[in-house]
């Protein structure tokens, strides 16, 4: 008969180093089945970039991201046009291009409508993201005692702005429903105010 009386010391001294070890072990075993989101590639821009550029291979470049943002572009579209500024290493998704996605954000039923502006300084105040109402200029100056012009569009959001294309003044992309962009593409000089922040 195999005398155990020295080992039952030994295993009490020991009990509860190796009760820790036992829990740490457990711990591990319940985490590794659990796997990680799936990883993707992912286009970023290569540097700051300002909006209405035109892209190409050099402006971005391909990273994996787990997991990838929500729409996130893995490959650079034909005649790709960035619709607002982005920072080096944001990801590009199909919202920062010019192009009906723009309008994904936005209630249904609206539509992209340029317009044009003949100050381009009033112009370059506007960033995407804005809300802008749009008003029509008379040809002749209004008497002082007549009432101002009624705005077009009121609150409209400001989708991009794009780069100046050498024509005068500024031109903008909003979006507005059907009757406001024939109203404005009716108006032959047009103005516009920045609309407080919508709340929210």
């Amino acid at each position: 008969m195999v005398n155990v009386g020295p080992m039952r010391p030994l295993l009490a001294r020991h009990r509860r180093p190796l009760a820790v070890l036992c829990a740490v072990a457990a711990v591990l075993l319940v985490r590794l089945p659990q796997t990680s989101p799936p990883g993707g590639d992912v286009l970023v821009a290569a540097r700051d970039l300002p909006g209405g550029t035109p892209l190409t291979s050099g402006d971005v470049r391909i990273i994996r991201l787990r997991p990838p943002p929500s729409g996130a572009l893995s490959g650079l579209p034909e005649s790709a046009v960035l619709a607002a500024p982005v920072r080096r290493g944001e990801p590009l998704t199909d919202l920062r291009l010019l192009g009906p996605a723009l309008l994904d954000a936005h209630a249904p039923g609206l539509v992209a409508a340029p317009v044009r502006i003949p100050d381009s300084v009033l112009g370059a105040l506007v960033r995407p993201g804005d809300r802008v109402d749009v008003l029509a200029v008379p040809e002749a100056a209004l008497p002082a005692s007549g009432p101002p012009p009624a705005p077009l569009v009121t609150a409209a959001p400001v989708l991009a702005v794009p780069p100046p294309d050498g024509s005068s003044g500024a031109l903008l992309l909003l979006a507005v429903t059907r009757p406001e962009a024939a109203a404005l593409a009716g108006a032959p000089h047009l103005t516009l105010s920045l609309h407080p922040p919508v709340p929210s």
